[in-house]
């Protein structure tokens, strides 16, 4: 017995198709698409735009845990605080600034203005 996931796979897959394909209904089906899920096979034929269609989709998805790849080793897999699952290390500007205040880093004291005129500084006429 196919499972309730399985269902819903293919009626997903069923469904994005026939949306696609009632744009342009007199498109010829020349691709066969064959899904089986949990022992439950079903065949699809693919017109071109459908078939164009899928290959957008699946090429401009992006999963909402994806943060990148390290900078440091170029593992896939960095958390939500940019910290690498690989090696630990953390990665890009926000992830510097959130390390040094996970170690409990402190700015320095700002350095006092500078006496006399500088370059950048206005002269008011």
């Amino acid at each position: 017995m196919a499972s309730e996931q399985a269902a819903d796979i293919l009626g997903e897959i069923g469904g994005f198709v026939a949306r696609i394909h009632a744009l342009d209904p007199h498109a010829p089906a020349r691709t066969e698409l064959t899904v089986r899920v949990d022992g439950r096979e079903s065949r699809i034929m693919l017109s071109e735009p459908v078939a164009q269609a899928l290959r957008l989709a699946l090429q401009d998805y992006h999963d909402p845990r994806d943060q990148g790849r390290c900078d440091h080793c170029g593992g896939p897999r960095l958390d939500e605080n940019f910290q690498c699952r690989d090696c630990g290390s953390f990665n890009g500007v926000f992830g510097q600034m959130l390390a040094e205040r996970a170690y409990g880093y402190t700015e320095p004291e700002p350095l006092p203005p500078a006496e006399g005129a500088g370059r950048h500084t206005r002269h008011e006429s």
